[in-house]
């Protein structure tokens, strides 16, 4: 069962939209009087931009109230559970789930800690690497994630998708992969050495 929750709203306030791409060509033509010149965006691509994070910030938003009125789950400990429901053993690793969710790892700890309390996940460590904590999805998650699935899927074809064509979802999610795997090529924060503690 695949989950994809990454935004949420598609109405987005075109004025306050041209409002911004105003402003920043200002800021842009004062910048072009400097003795160096520095990197810039076409119209197209402020708005693109400035359409994509206000659409994010609409679908977030919605997606945050449906989540917490069917489940008392927040943004974050849904992303956790719905990918360790994606996981063949139901399990992943602390570290893996930091960097597939964007999220701090003691911020991750603090959640999975919530999840745990209530009954969610369980934290052992990892058969691969003692150092290592594995979180795994509990019977009581796999049914909680049933509860929120339904409402979500509906917020998501209401709020998202019915103003695009079949194509146009084709389109965007062309585009969007194509940005993703861009940013994803920088590996990821788990990959970098661990800091070790030095005597001074």
């Amino acid at each position: 069962m695949m989950i994809v929750a990454f935004f949420r709203g598609f109405c987005f306030d075109v004025e306050a939209t041209e409002r911004n791409i105003t402003l920043l060509r200002r800021r842009s033509k004062y910048a072009g009087e400097m003795p160096e010149t520095k990197p810039s965006l076409d119209p197209v691509e402020l708005s693109a931009y400035f359409a994509f994070t206000e659409v994010s910030s609409l679908i977030r938003h919605a997606v945050e109230q449906q989540l917490m009125q069917a489940g008392q789950l927040s943004y974050v400990q849904f992303q956790i559970l719905a990918r360790l429901g994606d996981s063949p053993r139901g399990s992943q690793r602390m570290t893996d789930l930091a960097d597939g969710v964007v999220y701090s790892r003691s911020g991750l700890t603090h959640q999975a800690g919530l999840l745990e309390k209530a009954g969610l996940v369980t934290r052992a460590p990892s058969v691969d690497d003692e150092r290592s904590v594995t979180l795994t999805i509990t019977h009581a998650g796999r049914s909680v994630l049933a509860d929120v699935f339904p409402g979500h899927i509906e917020v998501l074809k209401t709020l998202f998708f019915a103003p695009l064509s079949h194509q146009d979802v084709g389109a965007l999610a062309e585009s969007l992969t194509a940005v993703r795997d861009h940013l994803r090529a920088t590996p990821p924060r788990s990959a970098a050495p661990r800091r070790r503690k030095t005597d001074r």
